[in-house]
């Protein structure tokens, strides 16, 4: 359960320990976390029309009795085709569900605890771009030889984030915001020192 350390070259350089509160954590945490944050994001802008909101349906369409159909009073029926919808969404739902401070720092712990135990955890000294040229962020990208990577810097100025931006399959965030749901997302997480002693300080 550690963070592989790379050189300039991209090379393990060593590894460095997490602490033991990063140990033995229970993965309902991380399911609690990623409910709450996949919640979160939804919109709630879904709305219908009830029967009584479409407009329309002053006067009854046909006889009650004699014309062999159904009796019908207004065509804002849900039966009717340009009527209301029964039971539909209604933009009044708050989809937020709340989850205790406690447990979204477990869930941090649990997924960083994750990606260590399967070697994709890399510790580098810098992820700044000078150049702020994306193909020299491509190149730390590819040299990493994954999937896809979550960039955690301690702060970047503008080029760096530029150089980063339009490479599909890496995001660039600060540490301030990491969380368990981008960590587990990622196939892999490479953080700057700083940024990595900062969250394991923070906890």
């Amino acid at each position: 359960m550690s963070a592989v350390v790379l050189d300039k070259n991209l090379k393990e350089k060593s590894k460095l320990e997490l602490p033991e509160v990063y140990k033995d954590i229970n993965p309902h945490n991380m399911y609690l976390y990623v409910k709450s944050y996949l919640s979160g994001m939804r919109a709630g802008t879904a709305h219908t029309k009830t029967r009584s909101a479409v407009s329309g349906g002053g006067k009854k369409p046909w006889a009650q009795k004699g014309g062999g159909r159904a009796r019908a009073g207004s065509i804002t029926s849900p039966v009717f085709v340009g009527g209301g919808v029964a039971w539909g969404p209604k933009n009044r739902t708050n989809f937020v569900q709340k989850i205790n401070v406690k447990q979204k720092r477990l869930a941090l712990k649990f997924a960083i605890n994750q990606k260590a135990e399967a070697d994709r955890l890399f510790i580098v000294d810098s992820l700044a771009v000078e150049s702020g040229k994306t193909k020299d962020a491509i190149k730390l990208f590819n040299g990493l030889n994954q999937r896809d990577v979550l960039f955690v810097a301690s702060s970047f100025d503008e080029k760096t984030f530029l150089a980063y931006r339009n490479i599909q399959k890496c995001y660039l965030i600060d540490a301030s915001e990491i969380n368990a749901y981008l960590v587990g997302t990622y196939n892999a997480v490479v953080m700057e020192k700083d940024a990595f002693d900062k969250i394991v300080k923070e906890g």
